[in-house]
């Protein structure tokens, strides 16, 4: 069974900077599965906000993060991080990772919702000015 559990968030001041950590249990960082970090503010819908998108290792940000937010993982320990830097109160929203098996070769994965089937509970990310 998939589980992932995501850590790490925190209220901090614009400007400041926050690393989200995310443990995934199930399955191993192997290439069989493509993973993302997502976002949902109250009141929005949940978007992607840095993604391993393919098996060359690409990623994918939103606009909003380029140069600010950076995507990484530790194989060995089985978990996915976000660096959040210069962050800003629009950056406040609680934060998912998420997990699709792409049963390794060569894959794509949008950053999109849907394209992910295995999600964590989430941590609250507030910023403020």
């Amino acid at each position: 069974e998939v589980r992932l559990v995501e850590s790490g968030g925190d209220l901090v001041q614009a400007g400041g900077s926050l690393r989200l950590s995310c443990a995934a249990t199930g399955f191993f960082f192997d290439g069989s599965y493509a993973m993302g970090w997502f976002r949902q503010a109250p009141g929005k819908e949940r978007e992607g906000v840095a993604c391993f998108t393919g098996s060359d290792g690409e990623t994918y940000y939103t606009d909003s993060v380029k140069g600010r937010f950076t995507i990484a993982s530790d194989n060995a320990e089985n978990t996915l991080y976000l660096q959040m830097n210069s962050l800003k109160p629009e950056d406040t929203a609680e934060y998912f990772c998420a997990a699709e098996n792409v049963q390794g070769g060569s894959w794509f994965v949008p950053c999109t919702s849907p394209s992910f089937r295995s999600w964590g509970q989430g941590t609250q990310v507030t910023v403020s000015s």
